[in-house]
């Protein structure tokens, strides 16, 4: 479910096309009355019963098409539209008739697994008794018609067969909602938390600073050095405020390589350090990118901080990022620090391999995030 609009996430090509396939495929079975059709000697009897059986055909691929959409979104099919979808579903197979003769009870089979597919238990079940005992009447009624047994017993198996189908898709449903249910809930809950996490955080200092603000402007006029340490004090706590704001933020902050890629550009010229960065980006997993970001972050925080470098080369193919200095090397203070330990934890989500050392030139710092199985 798509959390900014409440609506469901829309169905993917393939499984709209798996849809269609399961409603056609059954069509097959209508090939009897549509060759009786085809054979009949007079012109309007055969293209009345062609005409009527394809009719009938897309007909009830959209009836079905049409419920399974609704469940799908999660919404109730209107009974009301339901009755009249297969009311003109019967009276189009009936209309073949004259092209058919007896084979029309054919289309029956359909409009029974619809009935269980679109109505409410009771009806689908009288709809389904309706069609089952309609080819003993109706050989019973009309001379020369024989008693279609074939028939009622395919639309019994077509009607038990549709009642599994319907009861899959029933479930499916739930499973749907509450799968969206618990989506809303973990918003809920995270909105929670950030809103708790930054009530702690400035809670407690915003007080202290207005407390501290306000008895600097008391003294201010009485005792100007205690007003100067008060005020001093006040510019620490919203510094200090400030600073677990920011990692508060960043926790919820998402990272991308095309950002930090720029971002690197500007950090290493604010440093002095000449940049040799990739210009193209590659089409990645998000995932993947995420953690190819988090490298570049690392390793460009790492030569501005610590590397005493000229020179940076960062360097990301789909497979892999590697990061080079021409630095003092890999003794630098976080070689082994809070920052790729991070890293390593990110890229062991992935299977990804981080490696840490000295360009092959032997000088300068290498850092380097690969797939899993890459050469090195």
């Amino acid at each position: 479910m798509d959390l900014s609009t409440g609506q469901p996430w829309p169905v993917s090509r393939h499984w709209r096309f798996i849809g269609w396939l399961l409603a056609a495929v059954w069509l097959f079975f209508l090939n009897v009355p549509l060759a009786t059709a085809l054979h009949q000697p007079e012109l309007w009897r055969r293209v009345l019963g062609v005409v009527a059986i394809v009719v009938f055909g897309v007909g009830y691929v959209l009836l079905f098409q049409w419920a399974r959409k609704l469940r799908q979104a999660l919404q109730p099919i209107p009974t009301g539209r339901a009755r009249a979808g297969l009311a003109l579903l019967l009276a189009v197979g009936l209309a073949s008739l004259p092209g058919t003769g007896g084979d029309w009870l054919a289309t029956l089979v359909y409009v029974a697994a619809a009935a269980v597919f679109l109505l409410p238990p009771w009806e689908s079940l009288a709809a389904v008794v309706l069609c089952a005992v309609t080819p003993a009447l109706a050989s019973w009624l009309v001379p020369g018609w024989e008693a279609e047994n074939g028939i009622v017993f395919a639309v019994l198996l077509a009607s038990f067969a549709m009642f599994g189908v319907s009861r899959l898709a029933q479930r499916n449903s739930e499973l749907r909602a509450a799968q969206q249910e618990i989506g809303r809930l973990a918003v809920a809950e995270e909105r929670a938390r950030a809103a708790r996490d930054l009530h702690d955080i400035l809670g407690h200092s915003l007080t202290v600073v207005a407390i501290k603000a306000e008895l600097a402007g008391r003294l201010i006029e009485v005792d100007r050095e205690r007003a100067a340490a008060e005020i001093a004090e006040v510019e620490a706590l919203a510094r200090a405020a400030l600073a677990d704001v920011r990692k508060t933020a960043g926790a919820y902050r998402e990272v991308s390589l095309a950002a930090e890629l720029a971002g690197a550009r500007s950090a290493l010229a604010a440093a002095g350090i000449a940049a040799d960065v990739s210009t193209e980006v590659p089409d990645l997993p998000e995932e993947w990118d995420r953690l190819f970001g988090w490298t570049v972050r690392e390793g460009v925080t790492n030569v501005v901080r610590h590397s005493g470098a000229r020179c940076c080369v960062i360097r990301v193919h789909k497979d892999q990022v590697v990061i080079s200095d021409d630095g003092r090397g890999p003794s630098t203070p976080d070689a082994s620090g809070h920052g790729l330990v991070g890293l390593r934890e990110r890229a062991r989500r992935l299977d990804a391999v981080v490696t840490v050392g000295s360009r092959p030139a032997g000088d300068g710092f290498l850092l380097r995030v690969h797939a899993p199985g890459e050469a090195r």
